[in-house]
C-alpha cells in the first residue's frame, strides 16, 4: 500500500513537472515567435536613441554661378534627462542665453526620456558662453541654417524655409523635395541603466543644387528701378518682370512690397506675396496688342486701313462705350499708337468673337504657363458661348478678361521673337538636370505667322515714337511696346472704381533682334496714372541699363552723336528712328564706298559671282532667309518692310559679300531729291 502511495506521489510530482515544463516552454514559444516583435521594438526603444541629422540643401545660384541661398553649419543645444542630475539648476544658467524661461526649459529635460533639442541654430558667441559653463548632460549638435546672401534680392523667386528647414514659397518649395536632400541618422546605444555605450552614424545626403535663369545684375536692375516707381508714383504694389524672348526664360521677377527670406516671419503675407505668378489683374490696353494680332492674322485690317472712331463713343449689344480721348479717322496703326478705344473694338467686330477667342486661346491666356513657382493663377478668360453680346467690345480694350504678368510677357515675347509662344521659366536646371526633365511643361508653339508679327513689331515701334509710349524712348536702341490703363474693380460695389487704375507699360527691344522684354504693373499709383506716363520712363530706365549690361550694340545712334555720310552732327534727340535708320544706312553705304576705294580691285570668277536679289517689301525674316540662301551677310538697319537696300537688286557681287537693308513702313521708299531738299 505504502509502494503504491509512493509511486503515485512520483507520478504527480512527474505529471506536474511535465505540464509545468509544457507551460514554461509554451510561454517561451509564445514570447518568442508571437510576442517578439513586439518586445525586440520595446528593446530597441529603450537601448537605442536614434537621433535625425538634417542634411545640407542645395545651394540656388544665378544663371552665373552666383550665390542666391546657401546652407551654413550651425550648433544646436541639447540636453540629456540621463545625465542631467540637476534640471531645475541647469535650467536656471541655460535660460538667460537662451532667451528662454526657466520653467520651460526645465519641462523640457524632465518630461524628456532621451535627448532633447533646447535651442536651434545659436551663433558662437552663444555656443561658447554654454561650452564654458561646462554643464554635464549637455551638448551640442551640428544643424543647417538657410542663409540668403543678397537678402530681398529676388526673394519671391527663391522662396524661403522654416525653421525645419522645410521650404516655404517659391523655388524652396516647389522643388523642396529635391533641394532638401535625404537626413542622416545617429544611433546611440544604452544599457538599462540608460548609460550610454556605443553610437554610430549615417551621414545625410545633401540636396540637389538649382540653378536659376534669374540675371543678379539684370534682378537688382529691376528691384532698384521698382522702388523708385513705388516712391514716385505712391502705387500700393507693383511687378517688373524681364524675360528674354527667344526662349521664355525669365532674367528678373521684382515685386514690390519685398521682404527678407533670411527673417521671413517678420513680414506680413502681403510682403510675401509673388505678384508676377499670383495675381491676376485686367490687362486693358496693352491687350489691343492680342486684338491686332488676331485682325492681322486672319486678314480683315492692314496697318494702313483707315477707322472712324466716331468722335469718342461706340454703341455695342446696347451699351454705350466711351473712348479716352475723342479721336476721328485714324488708320490701324494709329488706333494702336493712340490706343484707341473705339478703333479696337471695329476692328474686334470685324473679326468676330470666335476667332477673336481662339486667337487669345493661342497666346495662353486664361491657362497656367507651366512656370517652376507655387500657386499660378491661370488667369480668366470665359469660353466664347458664355460671352455677352457686348462682350467682344470689353475684350477687345482688355476688360472681362484678367492675365498675370507672365501670361502678357510671354505673349508679347511671341510678336518679338516672330510668333513663337515660350511659356515662362526661371530654372535652368536642377542637379544636373534640365527642369523640363522633371517636370513637363507646354511645348512651345508657333501662334502667329512671322509676317504678323513683323507688322505688329512696326505697328508698336510707332506706339513709341508717335504715340502713348513716348515717354519710353530708348536712347540708342530701337524699342517697341504698348501702355495699358485699367480701371480697377470695387469689390463692394463690383463696378469699377473711379479713381483706382492698374498702370502697366510692356515692350522689347531691339525692335527687329528682341533681346529683353520688360513688363512693368503698378497697381493704384496717385496722380498720374496713365500706363506710357508711369510705366514707359520705367521701362526706358530698366532697358537701357539690361542692354548695356548685356552689351548689346547699338541700333540706332545715341542722343549725343548722329553719324551721317561723310560727318558727325551733334543733336538733342532724334525726332524718328526713321531719321536715324537713314542715317545709319547712308554711313553704312559710305563707308563701304570708302573701304571700296581703298581696297584693291579683287576679281573673282562667275561661280562664285551671285545677283543680288530684289528685297523690296520684304520683312526682316525674308530678307534674311533670301540673303542666306545665296550666301551674302545682310545687314539690317530698322524694322518693317525693306525700303532701300545697297548694292541695288541685279548687281553682281561676290559670295559672302555684305548687302546692307533699310527697313521701314510699307510704301515709303527713297526720296530721289538732290542733297539738301527735305524728306
Amino acid at each position: 500500500m505504502e509502494q503504491r502511495s509512493a509511486r503515485l506521489r512520483w507520478l504527480t510530482v512527474w505529471v506536474l513537472a511535465v505540464v509545468w515544463m509544457v507551460a514554461v516552454l509554451a510561454r517561451l514559444g509564445y514570447l518568442q515567435l508571437v510576442c517578439y516583435s513586439e518586445y525586440f521594438a520595446k528593446a530597441q526603444r529603450q537601448q537605442q536613441h536614434i537621433f535625425e541629422i538634417s542634411p545640407e540643401r542645395g545651394p540656388i545660384y544665378d544663371r552665373k554661378g552666383r550665390e542666391l541661398a546657401i546652407s551654413t553649419p550651425m550648433d544646436s543645444c541639447f540636453g540629456d534627462p540621463v545625465e542631467i542630475k540637476d534640471a531645475a539648476m541647469v535650467a536656471r544658467l541655460l535660460a538667460p542665453i537662451l532667451n528662454s524661461p526657466a520653467e520651460e526649459v526645465e519641462t523640457k529635460i524632465l518630461e524628456a526620456r532621451t535627448p532633447v533639442r533646447l535651442a536651434r541654430k545659436l551663433s558662437p558667441d552663444t555656443v561658447k558662453r554654454i561650452q564654458d559653463m561646462n554643464l554635464r548632460g549637455v551638448f551640442f549638435q551640428k544643424e543647417n541654417r538657410r542663409v540668403y546672401p543678397q537678402h530681398e534680392l529676388a526673394a519671391h523667386v527663391i522662396g524661403y524655409v522654416d525653421v525645419d528647414e522645410k521650404g516655404i514659397g517659391g523655388i524652396e518649395q516647389s522643388f523642396d523635395k529635391l533641394i532638401r536632400g535625404r537626413p542622416g541618422r545617429m544611433m546611440v546605444m544604452a544599457d538599462g541603466r540608460r548609460r550610454r555605450y556605443d553610437r554610430s552614424e549615417a551621414a545625410p545626403d545633401p540636396g540637389a543644387k538649382v540653378v536659376l535663369t534669374i540675371d543678379q545684375t539684370v534682378q537688382f536692375i529691376a528691384e532698384k528701378e521698382l522702388a523708385r516707381a513705388m516712391q514716385e508714383s505712391h502705387a500700393k504694389s507693383g511687378s517688373v518682370v524681364v524675360q528674354d524672348p527667344n526662349s521664355g526664360k525669365l532674367l528678373a521677377v521684382a515685386n514690390a512690397p519685398t521682404f527678407d527670406p533670411n527673417d521671413a516671419g517678420r513680414f506680413s503675407e502681403d510682403f510675401r506675396m509673388n505678384r508676377a505668378v499670383t495675381a491676376a489683374y485686367e490687362p486693358g490696353s496693352t491687350f489691343k496688342i492680342v486684338t491686332m494680332a488676331g485682325a492681322l492674322e486672319n486678314n480683315v485690317t492692314n496697318p494702313a486701313e483707315l477707322v472712324d472712331c466716331q468722335e469718342g463713343s461706340i454703341l455695342v449689344a446696347g451699351r454705350l462705350i466711351h473712348d479716352w480721348h475723342p479721336f476721328g479717322i485714324l488708320s490701324v496703326r494709329e488706333v494702336l499708337a493712340h490706343s484707341s478705344d473705339v478703333g479696337s473694338i471695329k476692328i474686334a467686330l470685324k473679326l468676330g468673337a470666335p476667332r477673336f477667342y481662339d486667337v487669345i486661346r493661342a497666346f495662353a491666356v486664361g491657362q497656367l504657363t507651366g512656370i517652376e513657382l507655387p500657386g499660378e493663377n491661370r488667369g480668366l478668360l470665359r469660353p466664347v458661348e458664355n460671352w455677352t453680346p457686348s462682350s467682344i467690345g470689353s475684350i477687345a480694350i482688355g476688360q472681362e478678361v484678367s492675365v498675370t504678368p507672365v501670361q502678357i510677357i510671354s505673349a508679347v515675347s511671341a510678336i518679338a521673337n516672330g510668333g513663337m509662344l515660350y511659356r515662362s521659366s526661371v530654372v535652368e536646371e536642377i542637379g544636373g538636370k534640365t527642369a523640363a526633365e522633371l517636370r513637363p511643361r507646354p511645348a512651345s508653339q508657333q501662334v502667329i505667322s512671322g509676317r504678323t508679327a513683323a507688322t505688329l513689331r512696326e505697328m508698336m515701334e510707332g506706339v513709341i515714337l508717335e504715340g502713348t509710349g513716348k515717354p519710353a524712348q530708348l536712347n540708342g536702341y530701337t524699342a517697341a511696346g504698348k501702355s495699358g490703363t485699367a480701371q480697377e474693380i470695387d469689390p463692394a460695389t463690383g463696378r469699377y472704381a473711379p479713381n483706382q487704375y492698374v498702370a502697366s507699360f510692356v515692350g522689347f527691344a531691339p525692335v527687329n533682334e528682341a533681346v529683353v522684354t520688360i513688363l512693368v504693373v503698378l497697381d493704384s499709383p496717385v496722380g498720374v496714372h496713365h500706363g506710357g506716363d508711369v510705366g514707359g520712363p520705367v521701362f526706358k530706365r530698366i532697358a537701357e541699363q539690361v542692354l548695356a549690361y548685356l552689351n548689346v550694340p547699338h541700333d540706332v545712334p545715341p542722343a549725343t552723336e548722329v553719324e551721317t555720310a561723310g560727318k558727325v552732327s551733334r543733336s538733342p534727340r532724334l525726332a524718328s528712328s526713321t531719321d536715324a535708320n537713314k542715317a545709319r544706312f547712308e554711313a553704312a553705304v559710305a563707308k563701304k564706298q570708302n573701304s571700296s576705294a581703298a581696297a584693291p580691285t579683287v576679281a573673282f570668277d562667275d561661280q562664285d559671282a551671285v545677283v543680288v536679289p530684289d528685297l523690296a517689301g520684304q520683312t526682316v525674316r525674308g530678307v534674311t532667309e533670301a540673303c542666306s540662301e545665296l550666301g551674302l551677310m545682310p545687314a539690317l538697319i530698322g524694322s518693317g518692310v525693306a525700303v532701300e537696300q545697297s548694292p541695288e537688286a541685279g548687281a553682281r557681287v561676290a559670295r559672302g559679300s555684305r548687302v546692307t537693308v533699310r527697313f521701314g513702313r510699307a510704301g515709303e521708299g527713297v526720296p530721289t531729291a538732290t542733297p539738301g531738299d527735305g524728306n
